[in-house]
């Protein structure tokens, strides 16, 4: 008994292991068909002009003109004639073109490459009808109202979120004075400071438009750049020092727009986008911070 029970449990986990590499073997044999159909339906393209699959272009040519004769609707209004000269002239559309017609005798050749032969079919019939740069254009249009919107939902949040309790305030005191709701609108705008408020000049698709000026005018501040600080080595000026210092402490620039005029004055005189003043500033920083521990 212990025998044909082992016996059965083996192969009861043979079935189960072979039931998977079955199920994909059905799958693929309903799926080659599907690769040879893709281009003709059911029929052979060359079957269907009435041609070998060695013929050259101009017997191929000759075999279309000859069945359009007798198949086309204004020569033979049969509507069964009428459907045999539809598939007679897409046969032709694709044998009479090197790129198609290689692509056809592959998938006649290679019908187990399902996925490949559909993509090469797709790409052949429906990529060359559409230009890519109407599709470029309507992905950047769509990315940029997403990014307005966005950039929108996000100012209108936070400022309804910030001065809720601000506006319920005036409603419950009618009498406030102009002092006090004066200070509560720059508490406001120092709240909401750091959130940009969206710019069309800032969109994806308005930048790419204006990509060659932006190329243009990077190009041209580094040329001044180098003419005036390295060539003539001229002392920096107020806003090149304080890009340096900000890209030199990583700042950005909205953050260093916050920064108090002291303090900004105050790093710029350190001179940071020297090495040596770096690497002393940050060794001062460490001391600050052990310190205040």
């Amino acid at each position: 008994m212990s025998q044909i029970g082992s016996a059965s449990e083996g192969s009861n986990s043979m079935a189960a292991a072979a039931s998977p590499r079955l199920l994909l073997l059905v799958l693929l044999l309903l799926l080659v068909p599907v690769s040879n159909a893709i281009y003709c339906d059911e029929d052979d393209c060359y079957d269907l002009l009435g041609v070998k699959q060695d013929a050259n272009v101009s017997e191929i040519k000759k075999a279309y003109y000859k069945l359009s004769l007798k198949h086309h609707p204004d020569k033979n209004p049969d509507p069964e004639s009428r459907k045999l000269f539809v598939k007679i002239a897409n046969a032709y559309e694709i044998l009479k073109d090197e790129s198609t017609r290689g692509q056809y005798d592959y998938a006649i050749a290679h019908p187990e490459e399902v996925f490949y032969n559909t993509a090469q079919y797709y790409r052949a019939y429906y990529g060359h009808k559409t230009d890519p740069r109407a599709v470029l254009i309507g992905l950047l249009l769509i990315i940029s109202v997403f990014q307005y919107l966005n950039q929108f939902g996000r100012l209108k949040a936070l400022e309804f979120e910030r001065t809720g309790g601000i506006s319920s305030k005036k409603k419950g005191h009618k009498q406030m004075d102009k002092k006090v709701e004066e200070v509560l609108s720059n508490e406001v705008e120092l709240q909401i400071q750091g959130v940009e408020k969206p710019s069309v000049w800032r969109l994806y698709g308005v930048q790419f438009i204006l990509l060659p000026y932006s190329i243009g005018k990077v190009l041209s501040w580094k040329f001044c750049w180098f003419w005036r600080y390295r060539i003539k080595k001229l002392p920096y000026a107020w806003e090149d020092a304080c890009y340096l210092t900000r890209t030199s402490l990583k700042i950005p620039a909205n953050t260093w727009q916050n920064i108090d005029d002291y303090r900004k004055e105050n790093l710029v005189m350190k001179r940071l986008w020297e090495k040596n003043n770096m690497e002393r500033y940050i060794a001062e920083m460490r001391k600050e911070s052990k310190r205040r521990r």
